[in-house]
């Protein structure tokens, strides 16, 4: 770098400070990025600055010329001397990096200001010999990694990979001036270190790459590095995202499902206008309640009334509230249903994500311009008993469900000789269909149906592999190979 000269000094990324240097003939840039997880230098073949939020640094020293490099013993420093006693201090302390611009030895600017230590640094007292005879090593035999603590974790491991503890104390120190050798004109070697990229001027295992130029090593080192931790810092954001809406979503259908079933399980405001207009000869006008027989097991219960209404209006206000509850148990299982699909959709996310290896793939789960289509299943879905109940929402999607979805050995009902929906009971491979989920499943072919206000509904029960379709045949429509025929009460 000897006779370039600095022309550019500045910053446009956080913790980021570009420098260009020049020459009759070429440029040279160094790239410091100081960010407290990673502290590296790269040099970039070239350099485009940004129009906006660009702040230009260290400006007594822009057109000085460079003098020399100078790198400091055991240090993890160097400086670049300028004209006029300048020195540009690059201190690569891991989270404390800093670069100081130093005269004279002393600070007079920071590119990290809030390191209030760096201000009153000494630059006289970098250098840091260490004694590598056979008497020190002796001396400090065997907390070697205390007090030839430049060598680092990687030097650490390559001696370990050499087995020294077989060796002799003498040996040990021998093998470790082969190391320091090693180290003074080393390849440059890039590895695998867990989910992270290694550095090493020493051999490691099964290594990504190798290089004998130090600034190509180190570049190609600095953007394979930071493309890495940028993509795990965004995968980890959208896992995290993903998986508090899959926890707020799998929530909201159990508190939902848990009301749908206090709902289910308790319909009396119907029984109670039932009672009312059975018995209107034993209600006294005015009275605030009624006390009236069980029409299914002679218990006694007690109802409440509006004392100003009378007891037909009594009654319709009941019918009014189990019409009501009967709308809402309705849209909580559409609720549900449509809660489910997005799980099955945030499922799918969080299993790409997972998988996805590089930024491009990573960033496909949420690009703005390919959307995640919504998935519209031709059923709704009801849980009874543990057994899967999926029921048609149309006659085109009948036709899906039967026939794209459905199971050779799932149990199909269908309300009989009138239009409805098909009905599916899931097979659960070892299981018999529980008389009392075919009875639930035939409930909601039969409410689901032309037939759904009549008090009982005949209903075809068949093993799905005897149920097919006829070309040119309407859509919803089937044959019935074999049926079986059940008589139940239509219920949602």
């Amino acid at each position: 770098m000897s006779g370039f000269t600095l022309v550019a000094c500045f910053s446009q990324n956080k913790e980021e400070l570009i420098l260009e240097f020049n020459n009759s003939s070429r440029s040279f840039f160094i790239k410091a990025s100081l960010l407290s997880h990673f502290c590296c230098l790269s040099f970039p073949a070239g350099f485009t600055r940004a129009r906006k939020n660009s702040v230009d640094l260290f400006s007594e020293i822009i057109l000085k010329k460079v003098e020399s490099v100078d790198s400091f013993e055991n240090e993890r420093c160097f400086a670049i001397q300028l004209q006029h006693a300048y020195l540009l201090l690059f201190k690569m302390h891991g989270n404390r990096a800093n670069v100081l611009l130093v005269k004279e030895n002393i600070v007079v600017g920071m590119f990290r200001n809030h390191l209030k230590a760096d201000a009153s640094l000494d630059v006289t007292k970098l250098n840091r010999p260490l004694d590598f005879s056979f008497a020190q090593f002796e001396r400090v035999y065997p907390e070697l990694s205390s007090y030839y603590f430049t060598l680092g974790k990687v030097v650490w491991e390559y001696w370990h990979r050499q087995h020294y503890n077989r060796l002799t104390v003498t040996e040990q120190w021998q093998q470790l001036n082969r190391i320091r050798k090693e180290l003074e004109s080393p390849t440059y070697y890039l590895g695998k270190q867990g989910e992270s990229i290694l550095f090493s001027l020493l051999p490691v295992e099964d290594p990504i790459r190798q290089f004998t130029d130090p600034i190509e090593a180190i570049t190609y080192f600095f953007h394979e590095f930071s493309a890495l931790r940028t993509f795990q810092l965004e995968r980890a954001t959208q896992l995290k995202k993903i998986k508090d809406q899959i926890n707020g979503t799998i929530s909201y259908c159990q508190h939902t499902e848990q009301k749908l079933n206090d709902l289910v399980h308790d319909q009396h405001y119907q029984l109670w206008g039932d009672l009312i207009m059975a018995h209107l000869h034993r209600i006294m006008p005015g009275a605030s309640s009624v006390t009236l027989p069980n029409f299914y097991n002679d218990h006694l219960i007690m109802i409440k009334l509006k004392p100003d209404l009378n007891p037909q209006r009594n009654a319709e206000l009941y019918y009014r509230k189990a019409k009501n509850q009967e709308i809402e148990i309705k849209q909580l299982r559409d609720s549900i249903a449509r809660k489910k699909q997005e799980l099955e959709i945030l499922q799918t996310k969080l299993q790409h994500v997972l998988h996805a290896t590089d930024l491009k793939s990573l960033r496909q789960t949420n690009d703005p311009k390919t959307p995640s289509k919504r998935i519209t299943l031709p059923y709704h879905e009801f849980l009874f008993q543990g057994f899967k109940i999926w029921v048609g929402r149309n006659a085109e999607s009948n036709d899906e469900l039967t026939l794209k979805y459905g199971y050779k050995e799932d149990l199909w009902l269908h309300a009989k000789d009138v239009a409805g929906s098909h009905v599916l009971i899931k097979y659960q491979a070892g299981k018999n269909f529980p008389k009392e989920v075919i009875e639930r499943a035939a409930q909601l072919a039969a409410y689901n149906s032309k037939r759904k206000t009549e008090t009982l509904c005949p209903v075809i029960v068949t093993p799905k592999k005897f149920v097919r379709k006829r070309k040119g045949d309407p859509a919803g429509t089937v044959v019935v190979e074999r049926e079986k025929v059940i008589m139940v009460e239509p219920r949602l």
